[in-house]
């Protein structure tokens, strides 16, 4: 391998035009790690937060963006065992997915899914470590609930509307715009809501009250997502687009025995992160090798453009997935 490698690092904060081209040093295996020669590097909200400024890399962690990325192990670090050098991975990322290499613990890769490219291996860890951690083991999603996820276009929606449908679960979401719709719905929506023309909470009190409520927008919707939970309902929240502060009648919660949770992946231990791997190992992983379950993609970028892949990102048309070339 060589000493040094091309990366897109963040010059300064800012927008996409601060991403810049660069060379930097190598990674090298440190213990219970790999380092995988990247292909293809998933592009992801939290990697715009970081570039803007708001969302700082935890102690250790590389200061280069990319949350996940898939390829081959080049290298294996001592006390591994399950990978070797040349095994085709996707791998959840502390940081450093925008470069030729990067390093990450072994426990937190997965093996690419029987016939799928390496574009969409690099769909999956960011996604799909999210998905089943919030929706399932933090949610209790289960089969014939109705599970209501905002976002229904983005990584995370299309992610969580397949895998809610695949265990059984009546999917309800959210989208902007009407070219959204369809595509949306051949994932397994049975209920597709323009947001900007038709309220969400009359469809679901309609419905019965969702069960449980995936959120990344938080702002105006969570007193709203409280109020389309249906009693002993559940809202889990990821993110906040609109801004995490806002009134909430907290009676409510009392009244109907609403819960309130969330998470961020990032800031997690190795060990949680390898058990969520394991996790998806064993439920979802033969899900994805059958095809039931697949990550869609939106566009592909060379790593040179991450910063138009990220201005990509910004305008919220996209369905699915954006990735940068990096190989």
């Amino acid at each position: 391998m060589p000493d040094t490698m091309r990366a897109v690092e963040i010059t300064a904060p800012g927008g996409p035009e601060v991403l810049r081209l660069t060379e930097r040093p190598r990674p090298v295996a440190g213990h219970g790690q790999v380092v995988i020669r990247v292909a293809f590097a998933g592009v992801n909200r939290p990697d715009a937060l970081q570039r803007a400024g708001a969302y700082a890399p935890p102690a250790g962690a590389s200061d280069l963006p990319g949350l996940e990325c898939a390829g081959h192990v080049a290298a294996v670090g001592p006390g591994v065992t399950g990978f070797r050098e040349g095994d085709a991975v996707c791998a959840l990322l502390p940081g450093g997915g925008y470069a030729e290499y990067a390093a990450t613990p072994a426990a937190h890769c997965l093996p690419v899914p029987d016939g799928m490219d390496m574009a969409k291996a690099a769909c999956l860890p960011e996604t799909f470590f999210t998905v089943w951690t919030n929706v399932f083991l933090r949610g209790g999603l289960t089969a014939g609930e109705r599970f209501l996820v905002h976002g229904g276009a983005s990584g995370i929606g299309t992610t969580a509307i397949q895998l809610a449908r695949a265990f059984g679960a009546r999917v309800f979401t959210t989208v902007g715009s009407a070219d959204k719709v369809a595509p949306v719905m051949a994932l397994g929506a049975e209920r597709v809501i323009l947001h900007r023309e038709e309220d969400f909470v009359p469809v679901m009190t309609a419905a019965g009250g969702a069960n449980l409520i995936l959120d990344m927008v938080g702002g105006s919707y969570l007193p709203r997502n409280l109020n389309a939970l249906a009693t002993d309902g559940r809202l889990v929240q990821i993110a906040f687009l609109q801004g995490p502060k806002v009134e909430v009648n907290f009676a409510q919660v009392m009244t109907r025995r609403l819960t309130i949770t969330g998470s961020t992946l990032r800031p997690q231990s190795d060990l949680a992160k390898a058990q969520i791997a394991e996790g998806l190992r064993a439920h979802v992983w033969p899900l994805l090798a059958a095809g039931t379950v697949a990550p869609v993609m939106d566009s592909t970028f060379p790593l040179a453009d991450a910063a138009a892949a990220h201005a990509r990102m910004e305008t919220s048309t996209h369905i699915g997935k954006i990735v940068l070339q990096v190989a």
